[in-house]
């Protein structure tokens, strides 16, 4: 088993959720999204998260702004729609779910039922 592929398709499996948990927070300028996923350890590149940050949108779990910067052009700042804070209220539940069924089946010694 390639233990690196299953670790990042676990990293890609949580991303949408870990991105829609940040925005619950603040409102959130794309660079801002990715030091705060590499503070926790779930690296992503721009290249994976501006088509994803576009998808969220797309489907009306997102909207953004654009601001002024001091520093360049204007930036755009992403937040939670209705919809988004509805579908991230799901996913809580989902994850609260998966994490007590993996630690249920890693807290059991479980015999093969043969018949």
């Amino acid at each position: 088993m390639n233990t690196e592929n299953a670790r990042a398709q676990m990293r890609k499996g949580v991303l949408e959720y870990c991105i829609l948990s940040v925005l619950e927070k603040h409102d959130c300028y794309a660079s801002d999204i990715i030091n705060i996923m590499k503070e926790a350890k779930i690296i992503v590149v721009e290249g994976t998260l501006y088509p994803l940050l576009t998808r969220l949108k797309n489907d009306g779990l997102l909207s953004y702004r654009w601001e002024e910067s001091t520093q360049g052009p204007p930036r755009k700042y992403y937040k939670l729609t209705a919809e988004g804070e509805t579908a991230l209220s799901e996913l809580h539940t989902s994850w609260e779910e998966l994490v007590e069924a993996v630690k249920f089946i890693n807290e059991n010694n479980f015999k093969s039922q043969q018949s």
